[in-house]
Parts: C-alpha cells; structure tokens; sequence
C-alpha cells in the first residue's frame, strides 16, 4: 500500500450539486490522477488479499471503474449490477426506494457463483439503499455477502439504517456536509 497519500485531496466537494443544499463529493478527479486511482487499487488489494472473496459485484456506472482493475488484480469475476434494461437475456430484479422515486437494479442469474463469498463494492456509500438492493438481490441468488466496499463513506447520510449490520468499509469518510 502507498503511504503518504492523502485521498481527501484527490476528491472534489461541489456545493449544490445535483440540488441546492447538497455537496457532492466527486471521486472523478481520483480517476485523472494515476497515483490516486492506483492507490485505491492497491489497498483494495491489499484489504482483501486474504479474505477469501471469490468474485467482486459492482453497482453501475462507476463502481464498476475500481471494481474491474480489483477484479483483475485479485484474479476473479466482476458481476455487474445494472440498472433495469440495460442486460440482456435473463435477468432478476430487484425494486427500491430513492428518496423521491422507485429503482430498480438487475443481473444475470448466471452469473452468480452460488455459496461463493461476494465482495459487494461501489465508488461511494451515501444512504446505502442501492447497495441494500443489491445485497438483497445477490443473496436471493444464492451468493454470500461479507462486507461492502466504497471508496468514499458518508455515514453522515446513516446509511447503516439501510445496510444493517454487514460489515462496511471505505478507504474515507466524512463526516458531516
């Protein structure tokens, strides 16, 4: 793991983004600078190296950007997890709440390595509800599901309301807006 790196500064707080009020925290400019992309791969890495995780499932879009280099390094499957419509084939669903609206997520039952320990990991965890489906989906389709990674945690949003008692961790937090 590389020492010294402070990934705060590597991350950008936009006030009022996507509505007034709201500060957004954008992992995006983690992806324009090599060191701190790397970064958060090696620690991936290296938090899991030992832990017997068997395949790695992202939430879209951009869980899927630290999810496949783990994926790869770790030697095994990326499962993604889309939004409704976008796998084709056989899919199973799951429905959730948003704050002002209904999701839903999907994947490809196939693709579940039944009993296998699932690593379930997205960019950032805010209210977790996303995340919950996503548990609720690939634990219905027979995957066990240790832990949950982000990148960025914002307990702030008390996403453990959402997530319960499975083990979350992120490589930072905040803890207030």
């Amino acid at each position: 793991m590389k020492q010294g790196l402070d990934l705060n500064d590597y991350i950008r707080k936009i006030p009022d983004f996507p509505k007034k009020g709201v500060l957004f925290y954008d992992i995006t400019s983690i992806l324009t600078e090599p060191k701190a992309f790397g970064y958060c791969i090696d620690t991936m890495a290296e938090i899991y190296r030992d832990k017997q995780i068997h395949a790695v499932a992202a939430i879209e879009a951009r869980g899927f950007l630290f999810a496949a280099p783990f994926a790869v390094r770790m030697g095994i499957p990326l499962i993604l997890i889309r939004k409704k419509g976008k796998l084709p084939g056989k899919t199973l669903s799951k429905k959730y709440q948003l704050e002002y609206a209904e999701a839903e997520i999907e994947i490809h039952p196939h693709d579940i390595p039944p009993g296998k320990r699932l690593l379930l990991t997205d960019d950032l965890i805010a209210t977790g509800g996303t995340l919950n489906a996503a548990r609720e989906l690939l634990i219905a389709a027979g995957a066990e599901i240790p832990e949950i990674f982000g990148v960025v945690g914002l307990p702030f949003l008390h996403y453990e309301k959402n997530l319960g008692n499975i083990p979350v961790r992120t490589l930072i937090e905040y803890h207030s807006e």
